[in-house]
């Protein structure tokens, strides 16, 4: 995955109204299972991430609590000026493109930043973008031993003598696919076409007979 420097801001509304322009273009055909290989593609060494963290709702939720469907997770957090925003806007054309399987995935945004990502404030975050969005946070050490499953990277970046709230995160990019018993299937890099992530999902969500 791609660790990109999330230090620089755009204003939100200019951010938002840029994303949404790109959305034709998102909204191109998505090639047929039949374009892909004849076999999903396979890790050397496959692992199965695995998180214990906390709902909107206060809920503790488990990587075991989506067996049988699959995730598409990401990483970030909600102070992020472009990096999430665009990713959390590219889930979402996932799930459109998807349609009525969409419901056969669990699309996931997990913070990096729970100082300052509460449970309400990720809630509020992800419903801006599409409501079958999970956000989820945690203590400090279980957002780390996430990110460590996922060989996700991140890092606090703050200026010499600031606030102590003054601060943003650097963090690993792209979204992971999980398939339905956990495994992880794929990682698109940031940027990925979104046609170029639906395909696969549709290829595995036919592959279990979804």
């Amino acid at each position: 995955m791609q660790t990109l420097s999330v230090r620089g801001r755009l204003p939100y509304s200019i951010l938002m109204a840029a994303l949404m322009s790109m959305a034709p273009a998102w909204g191109q055909t998505v090639p047929s299972v039949a374009d892909l290989p004849a076999a999903a593609p396979t890790f050397a060494s496959a692992f199965s991430p695995r998180y214990l963290l906390m709902s909107p709702g206060g809920r503790a939720i488990t990587s075991e609590d989506f067996r049988g469907r699959l995730q598409l997770v990401a990483f970030g957090f909600t102070s992020c000026p472009d990096v999430c925003p665009t990713t959390l806007l590219e889930m979402t054309h996932v799930l459109t493109a998807l349609g009525d399987r969409a419901h056969f995935v669990q699309p996931i945004f997990i913070t990096v930043d729970p100082q300052r990502d509460t449970a309400q404030v990720l809630g509020a975050y992800t419903l801006a973008f599409d409501s079958r969005i999970l956000g989820l946070t945690g203590s400090d050490d279980l957002v780390r031993r996430a990110t460590d499953s996922f060989k996700v990277q991140f890092q606090k970046v703050q200026e010499t003598g600031a606030h102590p709230d003054a601060y943003t995160m650097d963090h690993s990019t792209g979204m992971f696919l999980l398939g339905p018993d956990g495994v992880l299937l794929r990682k698109f890099g940031y940027g990925t076409p979104v046609a170029d992530m639906v395909a696969p999902i549709q290829f595995w969500l036919n592959s279990t007979g979804k």
